[in-house]
């Protein structure tokens, strides 16, 4: 379906691909990997044919029907939610366009009356063919699949926060079922129930899907072939993440071993002739290896993954109960989110909130840390606790013109540069990165500033409002080292199942039957309630 012929590409002194090559075949589920930066979005941009090559070449069929979802959404107004995810079907959706005109054609003939018959048969037909008249139907599937309710669809999508409006465009797409869907971290903003609901849809899609995305469990559960992007070469391993980590090791260590038996014959080469460079009787065996040498294809040094990682400092010991919640209420208007939860919350329990939208997880974080007050009820934080708070707008309080460092230095006064370089470096940012503007910086980027600057001050409670959205697959794995070492009491809402399952020990479900408590990780949760079972949404 697609084939990159040595296809090599840069912007500037940046190089990203150097005579690259992949091919992706019709009804394959692909996952595009790689470092941020390494040019993922400009394979994508070059696939829709957004961008071209400096070199080299890209096949695709003429006739390709193309989705393509990223992380920038238009400005949708004026329509319900319903009739934008409609109207941004693809060629079904303008087929009924045209169809209402040529049937209001019809009801108000002209001397062009046969044409526009003619043409509606047509038009109809081809309506048909693609499912036209089942898509309302499809459309409600769909949104409800990713969290709307019958209500919401009737909504103007003008009133819907980024994250939401992110969910219809990601709607339309799937929608207009494209030969080929490519899709840019398509789970950014879904709840675990909504990502549950999006894998099953991939999993069974007919046509062809690549996609980059930061939740491995979705990366082994759908795709089937890895192309990862690094240092301007692409390369393919047949299977999925877990696969690829494990090939990457083996084909790493082999390239080292190649690398390292070549440096160890040219040493030799070159001691000998060192040694003997001024020796008559050796001149011509000099002369020889010499040419030899010259001859040589050198084996690039390879690149070694560097693994984050991030050391907290010891946080200072708190009274046992951390959380105490009492009775607590709340509304907003006629919702009625908590109807008197009551928790005590103890020192080093790990805690995950689990629910779908609008159960009020987020909404018990902010009570928790004190910056929304419940309607009834108390939520209090015991003897001796240190709370730090991440909640999912943290990144907005980031001062644009600063440089990471100036934000870590605001933060923290009193220490000294290496020691605001060495957090800068804990968390991905390396010598000149710390001069980075925060405007410029990815979500991903800012996330990390904000992690830094929390975890700088070791509380001993962190209540954590989605802290792994935008974080990389490798970042969130040393968040979750870090956390699992953590020493304090953790409350945290996450749609991440592999952080979910390293850290969680307590589950606290809310749901609209009301709360439940799960005395164990979230393996035990999952297997008590089947909440992981393809397909399953609603929370009992």
């Amino acid at each position: 379906m697609i084939a990159f012929s040595s296809v090599s590409k840069q912007y500037g002194g940046q190089i990203l691909f150097v005579e690259a090559s992949f091919q992706i075949n019709p009804g394959e589920k692909v996952g595009l990997v790689g470092p941020n930066g390494a040019g993922k979005s400009t394979v994508f941009r070059m696939i829709a044919g957004e961008e071209v090559p400096d070199d080299g070449g890209i096949e695709r069929p003429k006739k390709l029907t193309l989705g393509y979802f990223r992380q920038d959404v238009g400005d949708l107004k004026g329509r319900s939610i319903l009739a934008e995810t409609c109207a941004g079907a693809g060629e079904v959706a303008q087929l009924g366009e045209e169809l209402a005109r040529l049937t209001e054609k019809m009801e108000n003939p002209g001397d062009d009356l046969e044409q526009v018959v003619e043409r509606f048969s047509e038009v109809q037909e081809r309506y048909q063919n693609l499912g036209g008249y089942e898509l309302d139907a499809r459309a409600q599937s769909i949104l409800k699949g990713l969290g709307f309710n019958d209500d919401q669809m009737l909504n103007d999508v003008g009133t819907l926060s980024g994250g939401w409006k992110m969910r219809v465009a990601l709607a339309q797409i799937l929608l207009a079922r494209p030969d080929l869907l490519l899709l840019d971290e398509p789970t950014n903003y879904l709840d675990i129930e909504s990502i549950l609901w999006l894998e099953q849809f991939l999993r069974d899609y007919p046509g062809t899907v690549v996609m980059t995305c930061h939740d491995r469990e979705i990366m082994n559960r759908v795709v089937g072939k890895i192309v990862e992007i690094d240092g301007g070469a692409l390369r393919t391993y047949g299977g999925n993440y877990d696969f690829y980590e494990r090939a990457r090791v083996i084909e790493t260590e082999r390239r080292e071993a190649e690398y390292a038996r070549q440096q160890a014959r040219l040493a030799k080469e070159s001691r000998f002739i060192e040694r003997f460079k001024t020796h008559v009787a050796k001149a011509s065996q000099v002369q020889s290896r010499m040419k030899k040498l010259e001859k040589v294809e050198m084996i690039a040094e390879p690149k070694r993954i560097i693994e984050k990682s991030f050391d907290f400092k010891t946080p200072s010991r708190s009274g046992d109960d951390v959380v105490r919640i009492a009775g607590i209420k709340k509304a907003y208007g006629d919702r009625v989110v908590h109807a008197g939860l009551t928790l005590t919350i103890a020192r080093k329990e790990r805690w995950a909130v689990m629910g779908e939208n609008g159960a009020g997880k987020s909404t018990l974080l902010k009570m928790i840390a004190g910056v929304l007050t419940p309607d009834a009820g108390a939520a209090s934080i015991g003897a001796s606790v240190q709370m730090g708070y991440y909640a999912q707008h943290v990144m907005d309080a980031l001062t644009a013109d600063h440089t990471i460092l100036d934000e870590l230095q605001e933060h923290a006064p009193q220490a000294n540069q290496g020691t605001l370089r060495g957090l800068a470096g804990a968390f991905g940012f390396h010598d000149d990165d710390v001069f980075k503007p925060v405007r410029v910086l990815s979500g991903g980027e800012k996330a990390r500033v904000a992690l830094a600057k929390l975890l700088y001050d070791a509380p001993n409670l962190l209540v954590l409002d989605e802290p792994t959205n935008h974080l990389d697959i490798v970042t969130k794995r040393a968040l979750v080292k870090a956390l699992a070492d953590y020493d304090g009491t953790l409350v945290f809402v996450s749609h991440d199942r592999q952080f979910l399952r390293a850290l969680a020990n307590r589950v606290l479900e809310l749901s609209h039957a009301g709360p439940r408590v799960y005395g164990g990780n979230y393996d035990e949760y999952v297997a008590s309630t089947g909440r992981e079972a393809p397909g399953m949404r609603a929370l009992a």
